[in-house]
């Protein structure tokens, strides 16, 4: 290990974290999870959960917060009462057809109060009537992952079809790989399109989780790598072999030059890290498919235009449906940078060309597009990302850590 390496801490999992606080919630509290995510997300999914749990209020506010949302829906259609599902402008425009579709083919009462397919929603919760469901999961996996996390204590548990190819379909297997690890028999169908869950006919026994360091979080500290080759980065508790969609990073920098190896140490047992030494060529040209990592398509256009590669990004149809409309946002930013992008339904295309600071990078309210330009704070010291403080939603120590390379 080279002493001199910058140490990164990562925040853990937030998508680990969450799904382990919904199973904790539907299994009483019967396990210990060791330093979830500090996300702005986790600690607003614990306040509703919470919020649920006590029965005080019918209102269940989630911010801009889609998989808070998603995860919730199903819970509330199963939980006695009359509740209402919301949230802020934003996210009131964002999908929800498919799971609301799916748990009124459930025979569960999901009543959409301003338009239908969105948010807000009136819930009536019950009990289920049938436990064969469709959903289609081509805009969120997370549709998929909501319904399987509450299946557990479903009377008959639930047999989910997929009618779509999924985008993140390694969330999906994540959902599945918690569960089983929660004690829950899963099984998925030999063409990969159905899941069967059992529900639970024993409580599990009490035991400690520990959550895996966010590879989302880990993308950005790539592309430092890659623009600051002179430097070793060192990512403290990261493991390549990652469940999460996300560790798609390491394949995609890999070809942009970025060399990742992992280390262990030999005093603990668990004390995996990864360091990063970057190194780059101009006019190269790569092509990656994102539709199982779509949140890392912000990382990927920005780490692409910084280094002058011709990127083509492929799977990319459903980031517009994210906390803003991403196509958007990346477009138009490199786009007032000097940089040139190309874009169709389904790719997008960065093309080289020298970029040059602009005042300041706008960030649309959108915690990835403020970290995915950031990096460029090293080649433009001077640059000013807006809003700063939207980070706080997935990793809210970012620019404590950010830091520690920008003044390297």
């Amino acid at each position: 290990m080279n002493t001199n390496d910058i140490r990164i801490n990562l925040p853990a999992s937030k998508s680990m974290s969450n799904r382990w606080m919904v199973i904790n919630y539907i299994t009483g509290s019967r396990f210990r999870i060791g330093k979830p995510s500090t996300s702005g997300d986790t600690r607003l999914l614990r306040q509703l959960l919470a919020q649920l749990d006590e029965g005080k209020s019918d209102i269940f506010y989630c911010n801009n917060a889609g998989s808070v949302a998603r995860f919730l829906m199903p819970l509330l259609a199963i939980t006695p009462g009359h509740h209402i599902l919301t949230g802020d402008p934003r996210l009131c425009q964002r999908p929800m057809a498919p799971i609301i579709e799916s748990l009124r083919q459930m025979g569960l009462r999901v009543e959409c109060s301003e338009k239908e397919g969105f948010l807000p929603v009136h819930i009536q919760g019950g009990i289920p009537t049938k436990r064969t469901v469709q959903v289609d999961p081509l805009l969120s996996s997370q549709f998929v992952s909501a319904l399987l996390l509450v299946a557990p204590v479903l009377p008959e548990g639930i047999s989910l079809t997929m009618t779509s190819r999924p985008t993140s379909r390694p969330y999906i297997e994540m959902t599945a790989d918690i569960l089983r690890q929660a004690g829950v028999n899963v099984r998925r169908s030999s063409n990969g399109r159905t899941y069967y869950v059992q529900p639970m006919t024993a409580k599990t026994k009490p035991t400690a989780v520990v959550i895996e360091r966010d590879w989302s979080s880990a993308s950005y500290f790539y592309t430092m790598a890659l623009l600051r080759p002179e430097l070793r980065i060192r990512l403290l508790g990261l493991q390549l072999d990652s469940c999460q969609g996300d560790s798609a990073a390491d394949a995609f920098f890999r070809q942009l030059g970025v060399c990742s190896t992992e280390v262990r140490s030999p005093y603990r047992a668990a004390g995996r890290s990864i360091t990063l030494q970057g190194g780059f060529e101009r006019g190269k040209t790569v092509q990656f498919n994102c539709l199982d990592c779509p949140d890392l398509v912000p990382t990927f256009a920005v780490a692409a235009a910084a280094a002058g590669v011709r990127a083509t990004l492929k799977g990319v149809s459903n980031i517009a449906l994210k906390e803003s409309d991403r196509m958007y946002a990346i477009t138009t930013e490199l786009c007032r940078m000097g940089g040139k992008v190309n874009t169709t339904a389904e790719e997008m295309v960065i093309i080289p060309a020298t970029l040059k600071p602009v005042e300041p990078v706008k960030t649309y309210g959108d915690h990835r597009i403020a970290m995915a330009f950031a990096p460029l704070r090293l080649v433009f010291p001077d640059l000013q990302i807006e809003n700063p403080e939207v980070v706080d939603k997935s990793f809210p120590e970012f620019w404590e850590e950010f830091d520690k390379v920008l003044n390297a």
